[in-house]
């Protein structure tokens, strides 16, 4: 085997083989990590996710929810859109490789769809909420996602976790809790907010999106659904903005410096990785929803490190004790993995 083949073999080709950033997973050792490498890909979407809620609480403090929201799902379906074209026109460039879309039927665009529009319901309110609410409050109670996502996968999937997971997964609920705690303690007002009402229905619809997720990857090729959710996003969105100017008689107001279209841009790169190894994640047979949803959730971390180091939130302390159970949590999902 010549030495392309072989890389082409190890990054593309295999689903425990195709990281880069993961070169002791390669050979005899991916056999030993196969197992792992879906609650592997979680941890790497996590982090993923915390530098997409950065880049989003950076992007909103000076542009509109709506136009941040439009251009970022825009630029993810601008990069996702080749992937596409190259799998439609040259199939055997990507065939057999983890970036290759096959063609789906009328019914999977439907499904897909409706994925479309769950997410992009939650991503609205979340939008809101991150704007004008705390990035030391937002995110943590997105974190709680995974308690509703848990319930909901042990009552629709039948899932089933050893004494390990659930340990796991109960102290990190607890320490996602615990975040949400110490904000919502210190600003009561909000909860009478429409704002703070609009992160709980963000939670709540991106909860019921979590389980649709392990629904469609039961059926569907988890790249088929990132890339056509993605676009179909940008079109429901694109629509909804052009309607309102048409409607309204406005323009749409684009950011106006360079830091803020990065900014936007970074929302667009960091989520299209998340879905990325997200939905390769839920691909495999004996992944578990209840826990790859937890995983991802503990992304937390970096946002409140963002929040306390460079937006000087206060509680240091106490939010050092919660972050302290979280990485706990993670260590007996970890080892639960291990001994399952």
């Amino acid at each position: 085997m010549g030495k392309s083949a072989k890389l082409r073999r190890i990054f593309f080709d295999d689903k425990w083989q195709f990281f880069p950033l993961l070169p002791f997973a390669c050979g005899r050792k991916a056999v030993i990590l196969q197992p792992l490498m879906w609650i592997l890909l979680a941890i790497l979407s996590a982090v993923c996710l915390g530098f997409y809620d950065v880049s989003k609480k950076e992007a909103l403090r000076t542009g509109d929810v709506s136009t941040v929201l439009w251009l970022s799902v825009c630029f993810s379906a601008a990069l996702l859109l080749p992937v596409l074209l190259v799998s439609r026109f040259c199939p055997d460039a990507l065939s057999g490789t983890l970036l290759y879309v096959p063609p789906i039927d009328a019914r999977a665009h439907l499904l897909i769809a409706l994925k479309a529009a769950i997410v992009l319901s939650s991503w609205y309110f979340a939008y809101v909420a991150m704007k004008h609410l705390p990035i030391t409050l937002v995110s943590p109670m997105n974190a709680t996602r995974p308690m509703w996502t848990l319930m909901g996968a042990v009552a629709v999937f039948g899932e089933t976790l050893n004494r390990w997971q659930w340990a796991g997964i109960a102290v990190a609920l607890v320490s996602f809790l615990a975040f949400s705690l110490l904000e919502r303690g210190k600003e009561r007002k909000m909860k009478h907010s429409r704002h703070f009402y609009a992160l709980m229905l963000a939670v709540l619809l991106g909860s019921a999106s979590g389980l649709y997720d392990k629904y469609l990857m039961q059926q569907l090729d988890h790249n088929a659904v990132q890339v056509w959710y993605t676009l179909y996003q940008a079109l429901l969105w694109t629509s909804v903005v052009l309607g309102r100017r048409l409607l309204q008689g406005t323009r749409i107001a684009l950011p106006a410096t360079r830091k803020a279209r990065l900014w936007i841009a970074g929302i667009s790169v960091f989520l299209v990785l998340s879905d990325f190894v997200y939905l390769l994640a839920l691909s495999y047979p004996d992944s578990l929803i209840s826990v790859i949803s937890t995983v991802r959730r503990s992304g937390v971390v970096i946002p409140f490190l963002y929040g306390s180091l460079v937006l000087h939130d206060s509680q240091a302390k106490a939010k050092a004790a919660c972050l302290t159970g979280l990485l706990l949590g993670m260590a007996l999902l970890l080892i639960g993995t291990l001994a399952g």
